[in-house]
């Protein structure tokens, strides 16, 4: 039905040329941002409903009073109903050390909160299927897990900046029974909200995505990042680093790359790279973290991703 609508759009109203590249780009952009939009607020405001059962305290609570690696995994899970961006990272790595959080758990929230969520699933689902979905949630899961284990069995307290541990909560969250319809209500609300953040950059990406779908070269990707070059992993990682972009603005675009043949270890990398090992998230994390701890946890990062990206290369 949505794929018959953009092809009206785009070959009767807008009468554009059937195969010109002008027509692809302007048929994908039509089909793609009506199938992602409905497809967000349907999901968001269904994870909506079961965020509300998660306050902040009660995911401290439930996050510190668990054995380490069983809190890595919670922490993991956890991460992909309750996302936060980069620039949540650092009062979100303060509150779970004052409450008493083990640091590897800590990260392995960090690690899932920006690469798992919500928003990414509804998207990678719509674009890709639910196979390709249930890959990257597991790859997913995997580098948060054995990241902030590794961390964790490092003991590297010592390099966290020592005033995290001198802050003392000024405000005591209590957790406070809802009724049905304000969780509703906080649903409605907070899916308004998460469209309205990130609406731009849904368009900018599909439009993006478009222009690599009708005008990149079929062969362009798959000589330069295809299974036969065994460097396309790592390129991938480290064209991804630099880049800042959230799950929304990120998937459209390696779903066009993908169509041009990019393998799929190499855009799962590309992916992991951009939404959990950003430059700009690396920058606000160091005011909590010191020059050591921050270079160990780059590189477990780096390491884990480019193995991921190897394995499903490997086995896809």
């Amino acid at each position: 039905m949505l794929q018959k609508f953009a092809e009206h759009l785009t070959y009767t109203i807008l009468t554009l040329e059937h195969g010109s590249r002008l027509a692809d780009v302007i048929e994908f952009f039509i089909y793609d941002t009506i199938k992602i939009f409905l497809l967000l607020t349907i999901i968001i405001f269904a994870v909506s409903i079961i965020r509300s059962y998660f306050p902040p305290e009660k995911t401290k609570r439930i996050l510190s009073h668990k054995k380490e690696f069983i809190g890595n995994i919670l922490a993991a899970l956890l991460g992909i109903v309750t996302p936060f961006c980069s620039c949540s990272a650092v009062p979100l790595f303060i509150g779970f050390m004052e409450a008493g959080v083990p640091l590897g758990v800590t990260f392995s929230f960090l690690i899932s909160s920006p690469m798992v969520n919500e928003v990414a699933v509804v998207l990678l689902f719509g674009l890709f299927g639910w196979k390709v979905t249930a890959i990257y949630i597991g790859a997913g899961l995997f580098v948060a897990i054995f990241g902030g284990f590794i961390i964790g069995k490092l003991k590297l307290e010592k390099w966290v900046e020592e005033y995290v541990y001198k802050i003392h909560s000024e405000h005591s969250y209590e957790i406070i029974k809802q009724t049905f319809k304000e969780r509703l209500q906080y649903a409605k609300d907070n899916t308004i909200d998460i469209l309205k953040r990130v609406w731009l950059f849904i368009i900018i990406a599909i439009g993006i995505g478009g222009f690599i779908h009708g005008y990149v070269p079929e062969d362009f990707l798959s000589y330069y990042a295809g299974k036969g070059n065994p460097l396309a992993v790592p390129v991938a990682v480290a064209i991804g680093v630099p880049l800042y972009a959230n799950a929304a603005g990120v998937i459209p675009i390696v779903y066009a790359l993908m169509e041009k043949g990019m393998s799929m270890g190499t855009v799962l990398a590309f992916m992991m790279a951009v939404t959990a090992l950003s430059l700009p998230e690396m920058i606000i994390l160091r005011k909590v973290l010191k020059v050591p701890l921050l270079g160990v946890f780059v590189g477990i990062m780096t390491v884990t991703i480019i193995a991921v990206g190897y394995l499903f290369n490997a086995i896809l």
